[in-house]
């Protein structure tokens, strides 16, 4: 029989040998069952902040590491509160420290503080699509769509869907036609962003007929006037946000196809509404408008420092054809969206606009005072010069001055995914490695984060 063994024993049988059962209980049968587990007053508590079924298959784990012979069957418990997740989702929270302000693979533009609030405050029941005035229904997102309207005033209208992407596509369903199905637009201008990701796919997907006009570099007025006709929905210009052509190159800008005669929709990309001095390369919905594009589309989780979220921008007659045409109600924002657009517009400095006009001096200062503390503690770590970028596929080529912490490379890994990390009590930091340096980059940290920063790269020394 399992678990079970014969051994000498001073009780003789009825032959006169000494025999006896002594019973070795297998271990596994003393891991604590489920149930038990569950009712532990921690685990009782995190199903509160994390749901059964989290709990319980970090329960899960630490019963089959006491099967394994890992852990003894009274650390069961124990081991299981260890497992625990720190948050319901998976998504950890990062310092970015890579001097790449709009990183897209770290989620692109980080909120205000007030965009944080606003969508605390929208995450309950709110009055999304309803006026606590009058007790009747209202316009959906009307204060968003309002602050939208209000920083850039040379908009007739405006609306908001869930990405550029989706803001090019309810333009390309709803202006084409049968009669009117192409879209004339550069060969220079149709890009491919991440993830093979191709401008003339999504725009034919639509069903619309793309006019490719010029050469890669370069493509005139009279390119554009020759294939406009009478089957022309639009002509788009495409801004190239994420590369530069050099060299023996034309283009054309929004002022000359505007006296075409057909509508303008122009995709400046980036969502920067209104000039600014340290990209002037870049364009704005504002000069866009002014020059006489019929429709700008942009991102919001770029440079305008906000959520993800398509903007459109421009003549009322074509508004009102996007927005009441059926793929607006699909590609329609939620209400968190509405409420971080609107406190982006109306409220304080975002981080995004707030790292671009950071002045360098400061960084230098907030480095050499983090420098300091750490040297105190014993780390390698000096300040440099380094060069930021503002990502996001904007502005290419331009480099922001900047200050870096630089540590040793061995750090690169713990401050990433260490057992802080893991438990919930610090946030990742993501730098850059140059030279077999560690540069952790302050243009994409803000100051409140100088603490935390400090915090994690002590607690990831070990």
């Amino acid at each position: 029989m399992r678990g079970e063994r014969l051994t000498a024993s001073p009780y003789p049988d009825r032959r006169g040998l000494c025999r006896s059962i002594v019973r070795d209980v297998d271990s596994r049968r003393l891991v604590p069952r489920t149930d038990l587990l569950l009712a532990d007053p921690r685990l009782a508590a995190a199903e509160g902040r994390l749901g059964r079924a989290l709990v319980k298959a970090a329960v899960g784990r630490a019963q089959q590491r006491a099967r394994d012979g890992q852990i003894s069957p009274d650390e069961v418990a124990d081991a299981a509160v260890a497992e625990l997740p720190a948050r319901a989702a998976a998504l950890t929270p990062v310092i970015n420290a890579t001097g790449v302000l709009v990183h897209t693979n770290l989620g692109r533009a980080p909120l205000s503080a007030a965009a944080v609030d606003a969508i605390a405050a929208a995450a309950g029941q709110c009055d999304l699509e309803f006026d606590l005035a009058t007790g009747i229904r209202a316009r959906r997102g009307a204060g968003a769509l309002d602050a939208l309207a209000r920083a850039v005033p040379a908009a007739e209208a405006v609306a908001v869907v869930n990405n550029n992407a989706a803001a090019l596509v309810l333009a390309a369903t709803a202006l084409t036609t049968p009669e009117t199905p192409e879209i004339v637009v550069s060969r220079g201008e149709l890009i491919e962003i991440g993830d093979r990701f191709r401008l003339p796919d999504l725009l034919t997907s639509t069903g619309a007929t793309l006019r490719e006009v010029g050469t890669t570099n370069r493509t005139t007025a009279a390119d554009y006037a020759e294939a406009t006709g009478p089957r022309t929905a639009f002509i788009l210009k495409v801004h190239p946000s994420n590369f530069r052509i050099e060299g023996f190159t034309a283009a054309v800008g929004v002022p000359e196809l505007s006296g075409l005669g057909v509508p303008v929709v122009f995709d400046i990309g980036s969502g920067l509404l209104a000039p600014h001095p340290l990209v002037p390369a870049e364009p704005s919905a504002a000069t866009a408008l002014r020059d006489g594009a019929a429709l700008v589309t942009a991102s919001g989780d770029k440079l305008l420092g906000g959520p993800q979220a398509g903007l459109l921008l421009g003549r009322a007659d074509l508004l009102r054809r996007l927005t009441r045409h059926p793929l607006a109600r699909a590609l329609r924002v939620d209400k968190l969206t509405l409420a971080a657009l609107e406190a982006t517009l109306a409220g304080p400095v975002p981080p995004v606009a707030a790292a671009l006009a950071a002045d360098p001096a400061s960084l230098f200062n907030r480095a050499e005072r983090i420098v300091v503390r750490l040297v105190e503690a014993g780390l390698d770590a000096h300040t440099v010069a380094a060069s930021a970028a503002v990502g996001g596929g904007g502005a290419p080529g331009v480099e922001l001055p900047s200050a870096a912490v630089s540590l040793p490379e061995l750090l690169a890994v713990p401050l990433r995914c260490g057992a802080h990390v893991l438990r919930g009590e610090r946030p990742a930091v993501v730098g850059r490695l140059e030279a077999g340096r560690l540069l952790l980059d302050l243009r994409s940290v803000s100051p409140e984060q100088d603490e935390p920063l400090l915090a994690a790269i002590l607690s990831a020394r070990g």
